[in-house]
């Protein structure tokens, strides 16, 4: 074990998943901006793509100075090649912040069931206590069959102690009812749907034993090449001053850029750019000749933060198809 067992031990933790753009990231970061000023929180965030933006995006928005610490595991489903990844990223986490409670982030293409499963093993069974696991759902997307047919999105739901329908200030009349009736159907007994708009989570939610290891008796470990490889979200820039990677599953593929920071881009043409992707998810930090900012593009729009700091400028598309020309756009967006 990479952590003082006696120095940590029984840490709060609670899985907070979802599908892709339903919210996590922002939920995360509301429960962050109201914690309790004297705790230390340790957020462990995994990405399906290579390049890995969630990490920049929480650090550019709280500090170790805060009680905030963040470690990213990008490349796919964080509990693949037996969950060595995430046990070495969680052993480090834990080390380096000795956290009051930890929140873990899969991506909304990861397996929730096995990311519990490494959580409960007894290599952990004294340092985290595991609390209950949020699945967050936009209840517009339970017309759509590739969200409700999903192996991901029923696993999401199956392990939920709370379902958290997000984005209510988008619903129509029927969207409520659709999900209760959705929850009623396919949650797990003892689990309860709550609702909210802006990933507007109360820490009180947090709280309480997980009963969600009893769903995962029958789990069936799934398959994907060994993620024992140089991570090009950590790789030195060529002279070019950019590296690009690809990843594909799940039905999805994914494309990502790092820049250096010695590339800034024009915000205005950036800004453009991003708002005319067609995809199913977009994440970047951009350095721009008007500061740092945040993107997230989802099916309701592109959306833009500002950020205090970043160290580079990362971007990440998730989509069924990808655009050949998008490094093109990208690289025509850059003033020096």
């Amino acid at each position: 074990m990479n952590f003082d067992q006696a120095a940590i031990r029984a840490v709060p933790t609670n899985i907070i998943t979802g599908f892709l753009g339903v919210g996590k990231t922002t939920a995360i970061l509301h429960l962050l901006k109201n914690k309790p000023a004297n705790e230390r929180w340790a957020v462990l965030v995994n990405e399906f793509g290579e390049i890995g933006v969630d990490g920049s995006l929480f650090e550019g928005r709280h500090s170790k100075e805060e009680g905030v610490f963040i470690r990213e595991i990008p490349g796919g489903c964080m509990c693949c090649a037996a969950g060595l990844p995430m046990q070495v990223a969680l052993n480090e986490l834990l080390s380096r912040a000795k956290p009051d409670r930890l929140l873990i982030e899969p991506t909304g293409l990861g397996h929730p069931e096995e990311v519990l499963q490494v959580l409960s093993a007894e290599h952990y069974q004294d340092a985290l206590s595991l609390q209950k696991v949020l699945t967050l759902v936009d209840a517009r997307k339970l017309s759509d069959p590739r969200y409700t047919t999903h192996d991901i999105f029923k696993q999401q739901i199956a392990i939920a102690d709370v379902v958290v329908g997000n984005k209510t200030d988008l619903y129509q009349a029927m969207h409520k009812p659709l999900l209760e009736e959705y929850f009623a159907d396919n949650a797990s007994p003892g689990s309860r749907v709550v609702f909210t708009q802006n990933s507007e989570i109360s820490i009180d939610v947090l709280d309480g034993a997980t009963t969600a290891l009893a769903t995962i008796n029958e789990a069936h470990h799934h398959h994907h090449a060994s993620q024992q490889k140089p991570l090009l979200s950590e790789q030195p820039f060529p002279d070019v001053g950019y590296l690009k990677a690809l990843n594909h599953g799940e039905g999805f593929e994914s494309v990502g850029w790092r820049f250096s920071a010695k590339h800034v881009f024009d915000y205005k043409k950036l800004f453009d750019m991003l708002s005319n992707i067609n995809a199913n998810r977009m994440k970047a930090v951009f350095i721009t000749n008007k500061g740092v900012f945040a993107y997230s593009l989802t099916t309701d729009g592109l959306t833009e933060m500002a950020l205090t700091k970043c160290t580079e400028s990362r971007i990440e598309i998730i989509s069924e198809s990808l655009n050949t020309n998008w490094e093109n756009q990208l690289i025509d967006c850059i003033t020096s």
